[in-house]
């Protein structure tokens, strides 16, 4: 297992929904970037994207309450909801005004959350793979919510071997067994076992379903990426919610499943900066 040197967040912040751990790279006068991971995964996702953009950029990377390196705590809030209240108390800690924020996965609903609901600026809002249309759980992330409380009791390696399959089937190409390892790293232990089930049991549609009927009012620039082998969400979700927000860029990523920041992290990256330099 990796002891977190290879990433890692020095700087802790107390959230509503307990200690987030976070970082930042770039010049400090850089353009700020904010980037948001979803699940089961954390900012470790983010570490090529995020040095590749920090050559120009000051790119904020942390991770969500009860994920990655953050607090996971029994009874703690996790859900969409609490993260986009978060998301705002950081933007506020951070003094960001209107940055670029870059959102995948639930980190997609959660930036929606708290622009739309609790008033957060961006100078532009990118969107890669995101929860954002009803419907959204694969049929395994359904069953787990539905029972949680007895996926929780597993065995050890039964779990192990569990998050293991889900993770690497958010690859389309396939990921090398070290990513592979680092990414579930955080779940395998017992607070981590209990945390990757809570967050599941938590994930309710209705807090984007709350919000889906005024992604029509979103007026700021909004690219809208996704990997057209990702088997976690349709690609065809991707074009229908780039119809919905005006002006919206649809940029779809060949080869790339969910995980677009491991399967294609080039071609994020180019596009990322593409839409930087068009947006005003």
């Amino acid at each position: 297992m990796t002891t977190g040197t290879d990433w890692p967040l020095a700087h802790t912040f107390t959230s509503t929904s307990g200690a987030v751990r976070w970082d930042r790279l770039g010049p400090p006068e850089g353009p700020p970037v904010v980037l948001l991971h979803g699940t089961p995964f954390s900012s470790y996702v983010w570490r090529g994207v995020a040095r590749a953009l920090a050559r120009d950029h000051r790119v904020h990377v942390w991770d969500m309450p009860g994920y990655g390196r953050s607090e996971k705590a029994a009874g703690q809030d996790v859900s969409l909801a609490a993260q986009g209240r978060v998301l705002t108390e950081l933007l506020a800690h951070w003094g960001l005004e209107e940055p670029l924020v870059v959102a995948h996965d639930i980190g997609g609903a959660v930036a929606l959350r708290a622009h739309l609901l609790h008033g957060a600026r961006y100078r532009a809002l990118a969107l890669v793979d995101p929860v954002a249309l009803a419907p959204w759980g694969s049929p395994f992330f359904r069953l787990v919510r539905e029972h949680a409380a007895v996926f929780e009791q597993l065995p050890p390696p039964l779990h192990g071997a569990l998050v293991r399959a889900y993770v690497s089937s958010a690859s389309a190409p396939g990921l090398r067994p070290d990513v592979l390892e680092r990414l579930v790293e955080p779940w395998l232990d017992l607070s981590g076992q209990a945390a990757f089930y809570r967050q599941i049991a938590q994930a309710d549609q209705r807090h984007t379903d709350e919000i889906q009927r005024r992604y029509g009012d979103i007026a700021i620039p909004v690219l809208v990426c996704w990997g057209e082998e990702d088997t976690w969400i349709p690609v065809a979700k991707g074009r229908e919610l780039a119809a919905l927000v005006p002006g919206a860029r649809f940029e779809p990523l060949a080869g790339a499943g969910h995980l677009v920041q491991e399967d294609a992290p080039a071609e994020l990256v180019a596009a990322l900066l593409g839409f930087v330099t068009q947006a005003p």
